[in-house]
């Protein structure tokens, strides 16, 4: 086992900004495949401002295949219920603790079945608000008030929360914001141009941090 997780370490450690992007498919129920635009125009915005290469094509993932660890991010976002089995928990738990990197987008209604699910992940650990002073809001863009606000729901102020592994950050969960919703195209949800490169700029962030911790 020691000697398959460290094969997983080693390649994870050569991973640059050649390698993609995958949609994490989850079981529940929920709709994983909401956005549908959000991830390719991120990532034709990564591509464009931080010289990243990935695919505009993601590929969705099963939480439970061993393809997760061919990815150096995963992205999840839907707005209903979440199941993972126990195999599937130990399998994201490996794959975050190999190296790799989950980004959840609470697309409103998330919130409680995610938290659940994680503690499968992480029984041992909690969601803990990230600062504004982390890595991940000051790689090329600079957000020095934290997770940027791009919806309103419930009139609350967004949050950027995360899961800290051994003092890094496996998953960044963005609530009371949608950043995934400011990456769809503009007549989705008629945001203005600035709020959209707001969460574009927050979203090249994120891929930057995870690409390069």
């Amino acid at each position: 086992m020691k000697q398959i997780l460290l094969l997983i370490i080693v390649c994870f450690s050569s991973m640059a900004y050649t390698q993609d992007v995958a949609i994490l498919k989850y079981n529940g129920g929920g709709d994983w495949y909401a956005n549908p635009t959000a991830v390719p125009n991120l990532v034709t915005f990564a591509n464009t401002n931080i010289k990243t290469t990935i695919s505009k094509n993601p590929i969705a993932v099963a939480v439970g295949s061993e393809d997760l660890f061919n990815y150096p991010m995963l992205f999840m976002t839907g707005h209903g219920n979440i199941f993972f089995s126990d195999d599937e928990a130990e399998n994201l738990r490996n794959y975050l603790i190999s190296g790799g990197f989950l980004h959840i987008s609470d697309n409103y209604g998330l919130d409680k079945f995610i938290r659940e699910e994680i503690k499968k992940v992480f029984p041992k650990l909690e969601f803990k608000e990230i600062p504004s002073s982390h890595a991940i809001f000051n790689q090329t863009f600079k957000f020095p008030n934290g997770m940027p606000k791009i919806h309103e729901h419930d009139k609350k102020p967004a949050q950027g929360f995360g899961i800290f592994y051994e003092a890094r950050l496996v998953i960044l969960y963005d609530y009371e914001t949608d950043l995934s919703d400011g990456w769809e195209d503009e007549l989705v949800h008629n945001n203005p141009k600035s709020v959209r490169e707001k969460a574009l700029k927050m979203g090249s962030n994120i891929i930057e941090y995870a690409f390069k911790n």
